[in-house]
């Protein structure tokens, strides 16, 4: 079983491997701040057959050989990872020289040179010591890992026989418990330098040849380059804890901004509805608002113009009045049509057009008109009154202001007094809020 087990890493890591590249090729961040998450190292450093950690060595002189090896890095969060890696190398070591208490190694294995055909681990890699409360990101990283894997290794041994391969020329398959130290420094936003230290711990005694009843270690001490696919930051090198506090000060900056857009817009308010009530006064009750009457001070009663002057005719002349279905249509689409500023009685521009063509209506026909404006049930009583009566006058002074006889318009204001529909709906308010336009 567990030969079968061996047997079968080796495939499942290479096909994990592929799926691993293929994935970073594929699927471009599509967030606002992409962050890269997939990295690849190349390494190279000394592999050397025993543990500095201490433990029973099989030979009194083990050799520094090199080393070399690559990893793919999928980054899930700043601190944690997941790292596929595959190291290949020598592992060498004679008792040429006695240990260094002085005691002669008399094995009857002189010497073994080990080909390490590769090693394949999957590891966890925590970052360490990565936050710094004043910065988004860090250059500096520090981390440690720990994994599983295999490792396919062939041992030569020198005796007093001569030279020999084990297990006939193949490749010893073991698996392998690596425990790993590291730094790694930002150069760019692309590329880091990685200096590693891993302790690889052997299910076996047979990766110096030298059975004696225990399991083998060898460590790899590396340098290299690993390069972040992608593009922006590193999640990696990223600190949300800066990130975090930078936000809170922009959501404080924003929400200090937006009182101060209220404060400025109920400022333009006030000053709007003054220019309002400036626009509208009527200081002679002629019907002619001061702005457009060019004779103020005329008498109570005295029948004036559109330009507020008393008319040339000495009485009045009743005229029947014909109000035809062409006549109510130019009417009804000046209603549709008309729009205010929210709260405001400003009519806005693309009710011009209509109200034009009513203008020209009561030039032309000397119609009577009478304007009634109404709301709906929100706000006061008073307010929505007053509302009423500003929005019917505004309608009024605009049709003046094109020509139209200001004694032929009535305006007046109704408040909510006389809705047309439900004030329980949005739909109903919507229809409460109105100016009815009545030619007569």
């Amino acid at each position: 079983m567990k030969l079968q087990l061996l047997k079968m890493l080796p495939v499942a890591m290479t096909g994990l491997l592929i799926g691993s590249v293929a994935s970073a090729q594929e699927s471009p961040t599509t967030t606002a701040t992409p962050l890269r998450t997939w990295s690849i190292g190349v390494n190279a450093g000394v592999l050397t057959p025993l543990s500095p950690l201490g433990g029973k060595n099989d030979f009194s002189n083990n050799k520094s050989s090199l080393g070399y090896g690559l990893y793919i890095k999928k980054q899930f969060t700043p601190y944690f990872s997941l790292r596929l890696d595959g190291v290949r190398g020598k592992l060498k070591g004679d008792n040429t020289e006695p240990y260094e208490s002085g005691l002669v190694n008399n094995s009857p294995v002189k010497a073994f040179d080990t080909q390490l055909s590769y090693s394949g681990s999957l590891n966890a890699v925590v970052n360490m010591f990565n936050i710094d409360m004043f910065k988004k990101e860090n250059t500096l990283q520090l981390y440690a890992s720990a994994g599983a894997g295999i490792a396919a290794y062939q041992p030569t041994i020198t005796t007093a026989a001569g030279t020999s391969t084990l297990n006939g020329g193949d490749n010893i398959h073991e698996l392998i418990i690596p425990v790993g130290l590291g730094a790694k420094f930002k150069i760019s936003d692309a590329i880091n330098f990685d200096l590693g230290w891993t302790i690889n711990f052997v299910d076996g005694d047979n990766l110096d040849g030298y059975y004696r009843n225990g399991s083998d270690k060898y460590n790899y001490a590396y340098a290299g380059l690993e390069f972040a696919l992608g593009s922006g930051k590193q999640l990696a090198f990223h600190n949300p804890v800066a990130l975090t506090y930078d936000e809170a000060l922009k959501a404080k900056e924003t929400a200090e901004g937006l009182k101060s857009d209220l404060n400025a817009q109920k400022a333009d308010n006030a000053k709007l509805r003054s220019e309002l009530n400036d626009l509208l006064k009527d200081s002679d009750g002629d019907g002619v608002a001061d702005k457009l009457d060019k004779c103020p001070d005329t008498p109570a009663g005295t029948v004036v113009d559109g330009a507020g002057c008393p008319l040339k005719t000495p009485e009045k002349v009743v005229e029947k009045v014909i109000v035809t279905e062409e006549d109510r249509k130019v009417v009804n689409e000046a209603i549709k049509n008309l729009e205010f500023d929210l709260g405001k009685a400003t009519i806005r521009a693309k009710s011009f057009a209509s109200l034009n063509r009513v203008a020209a209506l009561l030039i032309q026909k000397n119609f009577s008109l009478k304007l009634a404006g109404h709301t709906d049930n929100t706000g006061s009583k008073e307010l929505n009154l007053r509302l009423s009566k500003e929005r019917a006058e505004s309608v009024k002074a605009y049709l003046v202001s094109q020509g139209a006889n200001a004694s032929r318009i009535e305006a007046t204001g109704y408040g909510m007094g006389q809705p047309i529909a439900t004030n329980k709906t949005a739909a109903g308010r919507q229809q409460n809020r109105r100016v009815e336009f009545t030619l007569y």
